[in-house]
């Protein structure tokens, strides 16, 4: 057999079937695709590659998916920190939105944040902010993979007027990328308490016709509860579902503020939820009963959120504290076991996504996303259980290799299609102007 590229490991984990490890095994890749998994010994024999990498010390896994981000956000890293989430949007991060988001901040925090993200082993991501055409084009340039979000608000922001004239560009841009490779578009209103029932209603026959998910802050504190039953008498779960956006569709983000009779609702519906554990700790946001939601069956994938509130966008990092924090809010050490807390961060996410057919798991005819972590570090060592290690012992700076649809991101630590000093310099700008205008302010 001939291939493209042959990679030896240590360990792949495929992800599915759940909770295996494959020893002394080798992945091969040709035409972006997974073409073969096998026994190393086996694969040096049988294949013929133009690529060979060793990896013997590394654990092969699926490349994560970020599955809730507002890349371009990066350019806010620690900018108004310590704050609960009203006071941190009205006072803050809103302010800032209005007076610098443009087409040049998108492209520089987006370029900034997916360079991150391929330093830990992240190879999707669903974004969710203003100018996504920028979003898009970084991605495509970089060669990331990505869900759009098709942002909608009721209210006027650099990108559009209102929230039909929102809508309309969003149909027009899912019109344009719709036969890009490695971009997918999702439907992003920002919350129930910022986009009224009219858009929402024409959302729900716009992701029906187009089959595109609907990504949505949704129950992420108590005061979003308390503010919608002022307003509209009703809860925000029992509103959207009573304007029909409880379905498979709909992808809620957050998702901290539950009473058991939603969690069933929403169980039926088959809808998926995004845990974000470390953005919802820092703003003292509530806690996701990730338990409780899988004992209902339903999906729930992991993202980091955006690194103004986290601050950073490493999944492996996630990873740790969703299983973590699971325990101690369930009192179960068995609540969230390494294998879950990686297949939400691949498997799950992709389902989200609708990408499952594609991404998610290490399987034979999928998209070759993979990432190689060096688990020789000594962290991690010694190693009785490399899928354990990824979960609670391993950094991203073991990351040493990422794959996108069998082009290599990351090679040897070190990025293969960002240019790091341009991402260094822009930064440097940002942060002076950015500082200047805080300065001028207080």
């Amino acid at each position: 057999m001939h291939t493209e590229t042959l990679i030896h490991a240590k360990w792949i984990i495929p992800v599915e079937p759940h909770e295996v490890v494959l020893e002394n095994h080798s992945l091969a890749i040709a035409d972006n695709k997974i073409k073969a998994i096998l026994p190393t010994a086996q694969a040096r024999e049988e294949i013929d590659a133009e690529h060979i990498v060793e990896l013997l010390n590394h654990a092969l896994i699926p490349g994560l998916v970020n599955t809730h981000t507002h890349a371009a956000m990066s350019l806010f890293r620690g900018l108004a920190d310590d704050l609960p989430l009203m006071t941190w949007l009205n006072d803050h991060i809103w302010p800032a939105e209005h007076k610098w988001v443009h087409e040049e901040f998108v492209a520089d925090g987006t370029r900034l944040a997916i360079a991150e993200m391929l330093k830990s082993g992240t190879t999707c991501f669903n974004d969710m902010y203003f100018f996504p055409d920028i979003t898009a084009r970084v991605a495509q340039q970089i060669g990331m993979r990505s869900s759009v979000g098709l942002i909608v608000t009721d209210f006027p922001t650099a990108w559009a007027d209102n929230a039909e004239h929102y809508i309309h560009k969003a149909v027009e841009l899912h019109d344009a990328l719709r036969n890009e490779p490695l971009i997918s578009t999702c439907f992003a209103p920002h919350a129930p308490y910022t986009v009224s029932d009219q858009p929402l209603k024409q959302l729900v026959t716009l992701a029906n016709e187009l089959d595109v998910p609907i990504h949505m802050h949704i129950h992420e504190t108590q005061d979003e509860i308390n503010g919608s039953i002022e307003q509209y008498k009703k809860r925000p779960l029992e509103r959207l579902k009573d304007l029909g956006l409880l379905s498979p569709s709909l992808i809620g983000v957050h998702m901290t503020q539950w009473t058991d009779d939603e969690m069933s609702h929403f169980a039926r519906s088959n809808a998926h939820v995004v845990h974000c554990p470390e953005s919802n700790l820092k703003l003292a946001s509530g806690f996701c009963p990730v338990k409780q939601l899988q004992d209902h069956g339903i999906n729930v994938a992991l993202g980091t959120d955006g690194a103004a509130s986290n601050n950073d966008l490493d999944m492996l990092g996630e990873m740790r504290t969703a299983a973590l924090l699971a325990k101690g809010v369930a009192q179960d050490a068995s609540a969230l076991p390494a294998a879950q807390a990686l297949r939400m961060a691949t498997l799950n996410g992709a389902i989200a996504l609708g990408l499952q057919e594609h991404i998610g798991t290490l399987e034979v005819g999928k998209e070759a996303d993979v990432v190689a972590i060096d688990l020789g570090h000594i962290n991690t060592l010694p190693v009785f259980n490399p899928l354990s290690h990824i979960v609670y012992a391993a950094g991203r700076e073991q990351v040493s290799d990422v794959w996108i649809a069998g082009k290599r991101q990351i090679a040897n630590g070190k990025h293969t299609t960002v240019d790091v000093q341009r991402i260094q310099t822009n930064c440097q700008q940002w942060q002076a102007k950015l500082s200047a205008n805080q300065l001028s302010s207080d």
